[in-house]
């Protein structure tokens, strides 16, 4: 199971919120890209980057930090991305810069044609990212909470050609406070899309729970906060990881 890092990009620095709140971030550095170094120092094999002012502006806001980070890592180690990703010319302007992935969100939900249309015309490269709070689906940066069920929204995309579904509890993410295991497997088993959990990775309590159910449909998880207050050793819960695979 791959275990993703994950880079907040607020006003070009390296942050993490708590529950998705613009108010309540802590700035981990001024250098992202020095940061995704670090990560793959660690041995990540992927990374996961977020674009939080775009999450909210509905368009790409941190070109610079976006940019120099690419240029440090994208040659070898596939990089993903999220955050104010309404349209298809800006999916294919970030994969020209060397995104290997784009994450589609709030456009997912408002728009499904638009991952149909992504999928088709960048394929396997598609990720939809779902965010969810007690289970119905968020948008806008979660600032809004819609009437849609996530299991709902994630089979109207069961034959589009999505790589994969980024499930996020809003709840949990960036609480320190547990992954909702029971919600993921949940989403897992009732599509084929592969699942990355995200949201509440805590320590290597949390990632041998995921690792116990990845052969439901759990392809990976993100890690953010635990990563960088030390809870949770990347190196060491990869390495964990990589023994369920085998």
């Amino acid at each position: 199971m791959l275990l993703i890092p994950a880079i907040d990009l607020k006003g070009g620095q390296c942050v993490r919120l708590q529950q998705g709140l613009m108010e309540r971030a802590t700035v981990f550095s001024d250098d992202p890209a020095q940061m995704a170094l670090h990560w793959c120092a660690q041995g990540a094999r992927r990374l996961h980057l977020v674009d939080l002012d775009g999450a909210f502006a509905g368009k790409p806001e941190n070109m610079t930090a976006i940019k120099d980070i690419l240029k440090q890592v994208a040659d070898n180690v596939p990089v993903q991305l999220g955050g104010g990703i309404r349209d298809l010319h800006t999916i294919e302007r970030y994969l020209q810069l060397g995104l290997s992935y784009v994450i589609i969100g709030t456009a997912a939900v408002n728009n499904p044609q638009f991952v149909r249309q992504a999928c088709a015309a960048f394929p396997e490269q598609i990720i939809v990212g779902i965010d969810a709070k007690n289970g119905m689906v968020a948008t806008d940066g979660w600032a809004k909470i819609t009437d849609f069920q996530v299991t709902e929204l994630a089979k109207r995309f069961a034959d589009d050609g999505v790589n994969s579904i980024i499930y996020t509890d809003i709840g949990r993410d960036g609480m320190m406070s547990g992954v909702n295991i029971d919600a993921t497997v949940k989403l897992a088993q009732q599509t084929s899309i592969p699942i990355i959990a995200s949201g509440g990775v805590t320590d290597l309590a949390d990632v041998e729970a995921l690792c116990a159910v990845a052969k439901d449909g759990i392809a990976g998880a993100i890690v953010g906060r635990a990563i960088y207050e030390g809870t949770l050793d990347l190196a060491t819960a990869q390495k964990i990881a990589d023994q369920y695979e085998h």
